[in-house]
């Protein structure tokens, strides 16, 4: 067999069979990265089966129960100043909140993706030019232009959704450039091209899939950064607006109740917390995971 006709994407191949065996095992010895994955679990199926567990929906009001502290009665998490289940609307709000972080991802990391790639492959002109525009969004400080954007739109949780990740794409962007760059010249993109495979067949079958670690410790990173987002959004009103929960704007109906009902702010802030820090964690364990230099440890 000619050396013309031995398929290219190996290198892909290769990278799979890696990733089902030792970068799994890194990543299960990374303790951290384990207990995130086990906290992360354990949030979203209470948040999408939490709400069917309990006596009262987020909306029930219930004047005779006002602030009522946790563990009082049926009400887990107490009740807020309308007599409305703190549970109910957490688990409800998780699922918002979530959501957002989660496809929030999915669009920054994809337009990302495909800026960085481009640019990092074709480089000259076009890359200076993507990467400049890559600086130009940089140099807004993220949380202003994420306001900014919010204040002319209607708020909704899918354009809450847009706008996090109009505003979250850029650092993917740079990564994505970097690890593009450092592969653009190795052998087996050097044989895809003296095969005539084009530019776009390229980036998709070879240099895509042998790019994916740094893509996906970003994607997950980019997660608990589009949760802290919607959050602080959210608490300061130009968020997803009430009756509909969020953990932002849950927050932000506790502010003038922290003296006489500190549990209002406690329970979703505690939210936040370990779904941010377990995504956090989950990021590590993938970055250590995926560096093959781990093998040399």
């Amino acid at each position: 067999m000619s050396m013309s006709s031995v398929s290219v994407p190996m290198a892909a191949t290769i990278q799979a069979h890696w990733w089902q065996s030792r970068t799994l095992k890194r990543f299960l010895r990374h303790k951290l990265a384990v207990a995130g994955v086990v906290m992360i679990t354990i949030l979203v199926l209470t948040c999408v089966f939490g709400p069917y567990l309990l006596p009262y929906d987020e909306l029930f009001i219930d004047l005779r129960a006002r602030f009522a502290p946790p563990l009082t009665g049926y009400h887990i998490f107490g009740t807020d100043p309308l007599g409305r289940d703190i549970a109910a609307r957490l688990f409800n709000a998780g699922r918002i909140s979530l959501l957002v972080g989660f496809f929030a991802m999915l669009m920054s990391t994809a337009l990302g993706t495909l800026i960085g790639m481009i640019a990092g492959y074709r480089g000259g002109l076009i890359g200076t030019i993507l990467m400049r525009i890559v600086d130009a969004f940089l140099s807004f400080p993220s949380i202003f232009l994420l306001l900014a954007l919010a204040a002319f739109i209607k708020p909704s949780p899918f354009m809450i959704t847009v706008i996090i990740a109009l505003t979250s794409w850029m650092e993917v962007a740079r990564i994505v450039n970097a690890e593009i760059r450092s592969l653009r010249e190795r052998d087996f993109i050097m044989a895809a091209r003296s095969l005539g495979y084009r530019g776009s067949t390229i980036m998709l079958k070879e240099l895509l899939p042998n790019a994916v670690g740094p893509i996906i410790v970003a994607g997950t990173l980019t997660v608990a950064r589009a949760i802290l987002l919607e959050a602080y959004v959210s608490f300061l009103g130009y968020g997803i607006q009430p009756p509909l929960p969020s953990w932002g704007n849950m927050l932000n109906g506790a502010q003038q109740y922290l003296d006489k009902a500190p549990w209002l702010a406690i329970v979703p802030g505690v939210a936040i917390t370990l779904a941010v820090t377990s995504f956090n964690f989950i990021g590590d364990g993938l970055r250590d995971a995926l560096d093959a230099r781990s093998d040399l440890d």
